[in-house]
């Protein structure tokens, strides 16, 4: 099973499927080559689907960038098992032992999203051994239905599920509008929203749905972020309404040396036109470039290559797009662009994800 993902790297996706400890089915799916990056994922995916959204296809792109990208459908959801009964903490985590243990990654780095960063963090504590990097986005210690959490909180939280169970997958209503203005409240279109609708519908039912937000509510991280050895990254976007701000902090505080960059903007799915998507993307890259290999030899075979051209490889092993390069260089789009054709015939590699993987063996694309 599969798919194919267009931008600059035309790329297919491959799906498979491993079973967790308590017997539940999950689909996982890889893409790209290089070191391997794994995400655990937010609360409604969907593979086949996120893989072509306007609202996840620029993450898609830029992860899988000079890296093998693993993503999975957690249970209950996607193309995973959907007739599940247990939503625990540890069959979340098992789920993702599971997908590491089926592709036999013996190492890699970890990227958590909302309350997949949870998962994360416990995986981390847990297996020290296994991850190199973790870097967190939009995610908290505890949800609102612990003992101790805010009664405000869990009163929201708890008014939210109710919303779910009516609402969850409706074209129309008013749980439709709210939902989207809380992912997206910046400029979302017709566009997102049609696709925020299509996820929500064909990623899990209003029951699952409502299980899987109650108990995100219940994970409480605080006893294992601590024991987190791995270097750590943690982002939050300032404004995001699904998550607060302060939580993306406190998180960061609780993991040993664990770096912390507020992102300016609301939306808690970043676009890739806002101002805190290069942002997001360069600090991720060179986060995660730590964990790929310098190979001094492969840098011989950019001798053919211009000072302006080393310059065009050097951003592109960061992630950036061509317009990213343009307004970086203060030079034109179409400039960038015979650039990197020039570039990609001289060192003979078809596709940017494989140039990338290059430029980074020879210690581009970091400070």
């Amino acid at each position: 099973m599969g798919g194919t993902i267009g931008g600059p790297y035309r790329m297919n996706q491959r799906i498979r499927f491993c079973t967790s400890r308590d017997g539940t089915r999950i689909a996982f799916a890889t893409a790209g080559e290089g070191p391997p990056l794994v995400r655990v994922n937010n609360w409604f995916t969907h593979l086949e689907l996120d893989w072509g959204s306007p609202v996840w296809r620029h993450w898609i792109e830029a992860l899988v960038a000079g890296r093998t990208l693993v993503r999975y459908d957690p249970r209950a959801s996607g193309l995973s098992d959907r007739d599940v009964s247990d939503f625990s903490f540890d069959a979340m985590v098992s789920d993702l032992e599971a997908v590491v243990d089926a592709l036999d990654l013996p190492r890699f780095a970890l990227l958590g999203l909302c309350q997949g960063g949870t998962v994360a963090v416990a995986y981390a504590a847990r297996h020290p051994d296994r991850v190199s990097r973790l870097a967190l986005y939009d995610s908290y210690l505890h949800g609102a239905f612990v003992a101790d959490a805010h009664e405000r909180l869990a009163q929201q939280a708890q008014t939210f599920s109710k919303m779910i169970e009516i609402g969850w997958g409706r074209k129309v209503g008013a749980f439709r509008e709210l939902f989207a203005s809380l992912l997206m409240p910046e400029a979302i279109d017709a566009k997102h929203l049609k696709s925020i609708d299509d996820m929500q519908r064909r990623s899990a039912s209003p029951e699952a749905a409502c299980q899987l937000w109650n108990s995100f509510h219940a994970f409480d991280v605080r006893a294992e972020a601590p024991k987190v050895r791995a270097p750590a990254l943690v982002f939050h976007v300032r404004g995001d309404a699904m998550v607060p701000f302060e939580a993306g902090r406190r998180l960061a505080a609780a993991i040993p040396n664990a770096h912390f960059v507020p992102l300016e903007g609301k939306n808690h799915i970043l676009r890739p036109d806002e101002p805190a998507w290069p942002v997001f993307t360069s600090a991720l890259n060179e986060f995660l470039a730590g964990d790929e290999p310098v190979d001094k030899p492969a840098s011989a075979a950019f001798g053919e290559l211009t000072v302006r051209e080393m310059q065009i490889l050097d951003s592109i092993a960061r992630g950036l797009s061509n317009s990213e390069i343009a307004a970086v260089l203060g030079i034109v789009e179409k400039t960038v662009r015979n650039h990197v054709t020039s570039v990609f015939a001289k060192l003979g590699t078809p596709h940017r994800a494989q140039a990338i993987v290059l430029a980074r063996r020879a210690g581009l694309g970091r400070d």
